[in-house]
């Protein structure tokens, strides 16, 4: 796997891993993952990652998902897109946070044109969704295996998410697409908002020092 590049987002926590494509008249190879070189990044949210679970999903133009958190265990997740335009959001949930209820984006379309493809990589303590500007398919690996009851989200749409740190044309494509929300199941529509969660016993589990000491970003 040759890495590229490594970028930090607007909250350092969450890392963009840009890795190459080798093209050639014929198309293009590429190794997207190799454990070895991840864990070597120098990243410590990724330094004794274990990923035990892979999902993908197929998203039409429109779509909003998000957004997704769990416990018992924590879930990280590397995120990349396989066809069409995702752009993935993240939300802090950390209790005590200096970043806590602030949302970012980060577009990635896919397109055979490039010679690199990219990961994101969002641990344990956040909030994970997306959207789509095409009908897109995208892959993630789960660090944690799915676990219901332990789980919960935060409503994309909820008034209090403090949107100041992302890129404004994100926002603007975010905006535009949730005038029409019909491609949004109830249970996202009507997820906690930030002040919710932060009353909710549930959230105590996500106390921004406990998981820094348990090393999980």
């Amino acid at each position: 796997m040759k890495i590229l590049e490594v970028k930090e987002l607007e909250i350092p926590d969450i890392r963009v891993i840009r890795f190459s494509k080798f093209k050639d008249h014929r198309g293009y190879f590429m190794e997207h993952f190799r454990r070895s070189d991840i864990q070597g990044l120098g990243i410590k949210s990724l330094e004794n990652v274990n990923f035990v679970q892979g999902n993908q999903s197929y998203s039409k133009r429109g779509v909003i998902r998000g957004m997704h958190f769990q416990w018992n265990p924590y879930m990280g997740k590397m995120v990349r897109t396989l066809s069409g335009n995702m752009t993935d959001l993240v939300l802090d949930i950390r209790k005590g946070s200096p970043n806590f209820g602030k949302m970012i984006g980060y577009e990635m379309p896919s397109l055979d044109k490039k010679d690199y493809d990219e990961w994101i990589w969002v641990p344990p303590g956040f909030a994970h969704g997306n959207f789509y500007l095409k009908n897109s398919k995208i892959e993630y690996l789960c660090s944690g295996e799915y676990s219901p009851g332990c789980e919960a989200g935060i409503s994309p749409l909820a008034k209090d998410i403090d949107w100041s740190l992302c890129n404004p044309k994100i926002k603007k494509n975010f905006d535009l697409i949730s005038l029409n929300n019909s491609l949004m199941t109830d249970k996202d529509r009507n997820g906690f908002t930030i002040e919710e969660w932060n009353k909710n016993e549930k959230s105590d589990k996500f106390i921004y020092k406990e998981l820094k000491n348990l090393d999980l970003f």
